[in-house]
């Protein structure tokens, strides 16, 4: 199991016992806008939910990665960041995603967790580069990656949606291929 620990932050794998801060956070009205989402039902959200969490359980099991849970060091929740596989116009890609509890942005956070996760991404899974996306006016999360070291790759729509496309490239792996 791998832990990744940060100055203020611990991550733990995602577990089923991880369930009530997932549905929480997805419930947010102020997550929901983030996303451009809209509200559902208390059921279907639940179920939702649910799925979610089979859905990236099934993926830590599969690849050995996944959405680390972030606590600080009291066990409060903070949020949740990972990287999971996707799918972009037919390639294969390795995706970073991160979620705060809304009463804790703007409090770097987000780039806490993702730095955690980016350099456990490189230099433990040795993966050969990690993308990201958001809304082009979501300028916090994109703030986020660029902090990271993402770069502004292009603009793409997926499920009708205008989505800004950012990545970056394991710069170690690209040094051991020259060498």
């Amino acid at each position: 199991m791998s832990v990744l620990m940060t100055t203020r932050l611990r991550g733990l794998p995602l577990s089923e016992t991880d369930f009530d801060d997932l549905y929480d956070l997805t419930r947010d009205e102020r997550v929901l806008a983030a996303f451009g989402a809209e509200p559902g039902t208390a059921a279907e959200d639940a179920r939702e939910a649910h799925e979610f969490l089979d859905r990236k359980l099934a993926h830590w099991r599969q690849h050995g990665f996944g959405i680390w849970m972030f606590r600080d060091h009291d066990g409060a929740f903070v949020g949740r960041c990972g990287i999971h596989h996707w799918t972009l116009d037919g390639s294969e890609e390795v995706e970073l995603g991160y979620i705060v509890r809304p009463e804790l942005w703007r409090s770097g956070y987000a780039t806490e967790m993702g730095a955690a996760v980016v350099a456990h991404a490189f230099s433990a899974l040795r993966l050969p580069a990690l993308v990201g996306f958001t809304r082009p006016d979501n300028l916090p999360s994109r703030r986020v990656l660029e902090k990271l070291a993402f770069e502004y790759e292009r603009t793409f729509v997926s499920h009708g949606e205008e989505s800004v496309l950012y990545r970056r490239n394991n710069a170690e792996r690209r040094q051991e291929r020259s060498s």
